[in-house]
């Protein structure tokens, strides 16, 4: 059956001034649904058998565009819904052109995107996305909101100078261009712009530079920082040591998911974990060290959801937002409570090293997503090991399989299984 799209003016409801409503009648198969223009016109200045504003009726210009604007955006969609047989029904339809309304401007489509981070508790994307937007606001004077067909190639050229001006480095601006990108692609997805918008196709990002140096520890170095005696040093220096080199030993896991790591996460002389940042699963064998220092922190009492590392409470860090917060405490310099990273960098340089030792520089191994560097064993005299970087990429299933062969003289820790449900789907 056929849907009817019409204007009236809608006399079942009445304003204080006595004018009614303008809507929009949608009918299809026996089914109504009624939607407000957001305009009301007093009785005496519409044509009701027309069903349009009269002459004399105040804004008529206005009313009249208004009116053909929407009678057309629904007409589309319906014409739209047919070719693609796709089935509608007159509620579906005014959803549909109401999503697309609500994030038609930039600014509009990063609100939405906010809210959905937000519900998701993606809060790692949502600071991603706040900065672009921040930056945005920046460059155009908090009016941002313009519609998507606005920034062109030129628009984002002119964007793009104006970063380099306030010496913004490439990899700044790499970000903030694929997160803008990546905006204009959901916009493309919601059916809120059409693919003609999209100005990515002649801006190319991939002309910025985004390598950076790769800076390493030796071997010796960190045997030096193995031999460190720290227990005169307090309780926090000495952890920094811990999460340093299990870290390093770790295939270099990041200081977030380290803190994340809970018992349940150790099976089989392993950690078994999803990396918070892109929600692959990671797995990499504990050796003697690595084993050591989780014994160190484990309690006889504890049970299977315990944190490994005494960085999160969870009696108090129960939402994501508390985690991030207290995560990011912990990793924050000049700060009188815990100090991890800065306390790193003391160790390191209790010995004399030159260079100060951060996060980065026990990142030895690249495990992002499935594909990860190729690497290459070679002994280890502190009774570890060691991974030197090569430039091939392969799927991290390979790696799995060498370092369960290669790896076969590292200590085995035989941990309880999950003892409940919650506890094992943590762990998937």
């Amino acid at each position: 059956m056929a849907t009817g799209v019409s204007i009236l003016c809608y006399k079942s409801k009445t304003l204080a001034n006595g004018a009614h409503p303008l809507m929009i009648r949608l009918c299809k198969d026996g089914k109504k649904k009624y939607v407000s223009l957001g305009v009301a016109v007093l009785p005496q200045f519409w044509d009701f058998e027309k069903n349009k504003p009269k002459r004399n009726c105040p804004n008529k210009i206005v009313i009249d565009k208004l009116i053909a604007s929407k009678m057309a955006e629904y007409n589309v969609l319906v014409v739209d819904m047919m070719a693609e047989r796709k089935e509608y029904t007159p509620r579906s339809l005014a959803q549909a052109v109401e999503q697309k309304t609500q994030g038609r401007t930039v600014a509009e489509m990063y609100g939405r995107l906010f809210a959905e981070m937000k519900k998701m508790e993606r809060l790692g994307n949502l600071a991603v996305y706040k900065y672009s937007f921040n930056s945005l606001m920046s460059y155009t004077r908090n009016k941002l909101d313009i519609p998507f067909r606005e920034i062109d190639c030129v628009w984002l050229k002119r964007y793009e100078e104006w970063l380099h001006a306030r010496g913004c480095k490439d990899t700044t601006i790499s970000q903030l261009f694929r997160t803008l990108r990546s905006v204009f692609n959901k916009a493309i997805e919601q059916d809120v712009i059409k693919q003609d918008a999209y100005p990515f196709n002649r801006f190319k990002i991939n002309k910025f530079d985004i390598h950076t140096e790769k800076r390493s520890i030796s071997k010796e170095e960190v045997q030096r920082i193995l031999a460190l005696e720290l227990s005169d040093s307090g309780f926090y220096m000495g952890l920094a040591k811990d999460l340093f080199l299990f870290s390093y030993f770790g295939a270099g896991i990041n200081f977030s998911d380290i803190a994340l790591l809970r018992f349940c996460n150790l099976k089989d002389g392993r950690v078994c974990y999803v990396r918070k940042k892109t929600g692959k699963s990671i797995s990499f064998p504990l050796n003697d060290i690595s084993a050591k220092i989780v014994e160190k922190y484990a309690s006889p009492f504890g049970n299977d959801r315990d944190y490994i590392f005494p960085i999160l409470d969870a009696a108090v860090h129960r939402t994501e937002q508390q985690k991030r917060d207290r995560i990011r405490k912990c990793r924050r310099a000049g700060q009188d409570d815990v100090v991890l990273t800065d306390d790193v960098g003391d160790a390191g340089s209790a010995q004399g090293f030159v260079e100060q030792l951060g996060n980065r520089f026990r990142r030895f191994g690249d495990f992002y997503g499935d594909v990860v560097r190729q690497v290459a064993l070679v002994g280890d005299p502190v009774g570890g090991l060691r991974f030197d970087l090569l430039n091939q990429s392969f799927q991290a299933g390979y790696v799995f399989n060498a370092d369960r062969s290669l790896l076969g003289r590292r200590r085995r820790l035989h941990f309880p299984p999950p003892r409940n449900k919650e506890c094992q789907a943590c762990c998937q």
